[in-house]
């Protein structure tokens, strides 16, 4: 669809979970207009935050094709299921019970030949199945008419203004058509930006006073004894060998607690006992506001379910600041403000060249 310089891009989510990568694009000016998830606490979550339509479905029983409901759009995002890719978990990737279903991800950019779209995923997937699995779904993504420049990224997004050492795969695919010469952009933080981290302490910095999420959770006296032998930054590796309490056979994740200069680790979406993060100088495990602060939710986001629910909506979540500078550099495509370049040689010039070859030009 063409798009006025002074209109906002039209945005279709899939996958959308709780709203995280839609909440950093609408911040960076976008508009959603149609999203689809089939989690139904997510979708309350969503509801309470946006605006725009989420239809609470399956997205394989959705044809985009006869939907007439489904608006036309200038872009489509989303994170398909990473279960099958994810390296904690022994990966399936392709054969896997979800891993194929990023092939309704790639009906939807099919039906509606959007301008850009953008897949996340887990770090995993770069490896999984021997490399095989991320060469079939760039091959499905560049076969789609009119044809696109599929680019991949892992998003360190700590570079990128999250205060948290969390990781990601971005797949950018652009339409041969339009001639935009996108460019992931560089990191904006860290060693490799022109900012420093944001860190754990700048972000839980006054949360207590956040009205939404911030229920504190029940603490066994053992784990205050625990937390108390662990160190800022530290996990149950800190407790002493021949301590009582030291736990052996665990992974990282468990107590572990914040370092206050420095952004925190991954925020994970579930696990048993130890593996919510734990806050530092206060011995207790972090509230889900805590929890989404680190992931760059806004104070006044409300998640909605059982605090269980929302530890797992949030970890689920793309940290909306992370994707701002994505966002920033696509922006020219859509208010056709760029200097054209010829997508179909470069295309051409993929095309001739063996996998591997292209894998390092287009995954960086």
């Amino acid at each position: 669809m063409n798009n006025k310089n002074n209109e906002r891009p039209k945005v279709i989510s899939l996958f959308t979970g709780c709203g995280g990568l839609d909440l950093g694009f609408h911040q960076q000016g976008y508009d959603i207009v149609w999203a689809n998830d089939i989690d139904h606490w997510a979708c309350e979550t969503y509801k309470a935050n946006f605006t725009n339509p989420i239809i609470e479905q399956n997205i394989e029983k959705i044809n985009p094709y006869k939907d007439k409901s489904i608006p036309e759009c200038d872009l489509i995002l989303g994170g398909f299921p990473c279960q099958d890719f994810s390296v904690i978990w022994k990966r399936k990737g392709l054969n896997g019970d979800r891993g194929n279903l990023y092939k309704s991800f790639l009906r939807f950019v099919d039906a509606k030949k959007p301008k850009a779209f953008i897949a996340e995923n887990v770090r995993g997937i770069l490896s999984a199945n021997n490399k095989q699995a991320i060469q079939q779904i760039i091959e499905d993504f560049e076969k789609i008419a009119p044809g696109y420049i599929v680019k991949a990224k892992l998003y360190k997004f700590a570079e990128y203004g999250v205060p948290q050492f969390r990781e990601r795969v971005l797949i950018v695919g652009i339409r041969v058509d339009t001639n935009f010469d996108f460019e992931h952009p560089k990191p904006t933080h860290g060693p490799n930006g022109i900012y420093p981290y944001v860190t754990s302490g700048d972000a839980l910095k006054g949360a207590k006073k956040a009205k939404y999420n911030n229920e504190l959770l029940n603490v066994a006296a053992k784990t205050v004894s625990m937390l108390e032998l662990i160190p800022e930054g530290g996990n149950f590796a800190s407790i002493p060998k021949d301590h009582s309490l030291y736990v052996k056979g665990m992974i990282s994740h468990v107590y572990r607690r914040v370092k206050l200069d420095e952004p925190a680790k991954t925020i994970i979406a579930a696990g048993g006992g130890g593996t919510w993060g734990y806050h530092y100088p206060e011995p207790r495990p972090l509230t889900n506001r805590e929890r989404a602060r680190l992931q760059s939710f806004p104070d006044d986001f409300k998640f909605t379910g059982s605090i269980t629910e929302v530890r797992r909506q949030i970890g689920n979540a793309v940290p909306p600041k992370g994707v701002h500078a994505l966002a920033k550099a696509l922006l020219p495509l859509f208010k056709s403000n760029y200097k054209l370049t010829s997508l179909s040689e470069y295309k051409i010039h993929l095309n001739s060249l063996p996998f591997k070859e292209r894998l390092q030009m287009i995954i960086s």
